[in-house]
């Protein structure tokens, strides 16, 4: 059994890998959604993420989706209490932004949609700069009190609103932020390094990037000269026309093939040794992907390898 990780200074408990919900009732229909969730829950994985907006981008969707399936698979395993959900606010098409009463109006439909009376964690999806944090925060923190939401987190966060929105969370004794949510991976690393990763860790925060596995380029699926059937195919094969890119891949192929596991086992797990990262985001459309996520969770990686890959992506 995988040790459970705690989330910031909250009272949750994650496995060390996130289940993306971005393809329920998208590219994975429902049943194939039921199937990859009782794939990761029989190994102990239960903490799912997905948010009011999945898949409002596709034709004919209105957003919600997603949690409309997973409340769905909830209702149908009676595992309620044995799930963290974590769900997002702020891109929703008819709740977009984060003003104190969209806030209020979006957590209603997301309930009602996953068919439950609280959320584990609940995101802003995106800043909404003409938003005051102090007005944020206070709606979210009414959520907590009412007992709807048991955590707060962020994603897509710069250092100087996180700051401030930690700041006014101390101050006034309210509800704070526990986990950020940054696109993080091997191939983008500049955006959290630096003055936000060192922020959270300072704060004793969590991350949970998104993105973990470059929309699956470091699965290693993305070669020269290679078509790959994906939607997201299109911005997964641009970081083959970077040096970087290469360079990464030729390190993820030395220490896959050394380890005897795939490259996007190497890529998530190298993820999950970097500081703060608690568990890694990453989704699987059918129940066949889900291994390679999964191995992520038992390979621990040398310093040598860590270094390896580390100085292919710098």
């Amino acid at each position: 059994m995988t040790d459970l990780r705690a989330l910031g200074s909250s009272d949750l408990r994650v496995f060390p890998l996130s289940l993306g919900g971005n393809v329920f009732g998208w590219t994975s229909d429902e049943a194939q959604s039921f199937a990859v969730l009782d794939a990761y829950a029989a190994v102990g994985g239960n903490f799912v993420d997905t948010a009011d907006t999945y898949s409002s981008w596709a034709p004919g969707h209105q957003g919600g989706e997603s949690e409309t399936v997973l409340g769905d698979w909830i209702a149908a395993r009676g595992n309620r209490s044995e799930v963290v959900v974590a769900t997002k606010v702020g891109s929703h098409p008819r709740f977009k932004g984060l003003r104190a009463a969209t806030i209020k109006g979006a957590a209603e439909e997301s309930l009602r949609r996953l068919r439950t009376d609280y959320i584990d964690l609940y995101y802003t999806h995106f800043d909404d700069p003409e938003v005051p944090v102090e007005e944020i925060i206070t709606a979210l923190d009414q959520l907590v009190r009412d007992g709807k939401v048991r955590a707060i987190a962020a994603s897509n966060l710069s250092v100087e609103r996180l700051t401030a929105s930690l700041d006014f969370s101390e101050r006034e004794g309210l509800a704070r932020y526990e986990v950020l949510q940054p696109r993080y991976n091997l191939v983008s690393r500049d955006t959290y390094e630096g003055p936000l990763q060192d922020l959270v860790a300072g704060r004793g925060l969590s991350t949970v990037p998104y993105s973990s596995l470059a929309a699956g380029f470091l699965t290693g699926k993305y070669r020269p000269g290679t078509t790959v059937d994906s939607p997201r195919a299109a911005g997964a094969g641009k970081h083959l026309e970077t040096e970087r890119g290469r360079a990464v891949l030729a390190s993820l192929d030395r220490v896959a093939g050394a380890r005897g596991v795939e490259a996007g086992t190497v890529a998530l797990a190298w993820l999950a040794a970097q500081p703060t990262v608690v568990a890694p985001l990453a989704s699987a459309r059918t129940v066949e992907q889900l291994p390679v996520l999964l191995a992520a969770t038992g390979l621990e990686l040398t310093a040598e390898e860590l270094a390896d890959l580390a100085a292919a992506s710098a």
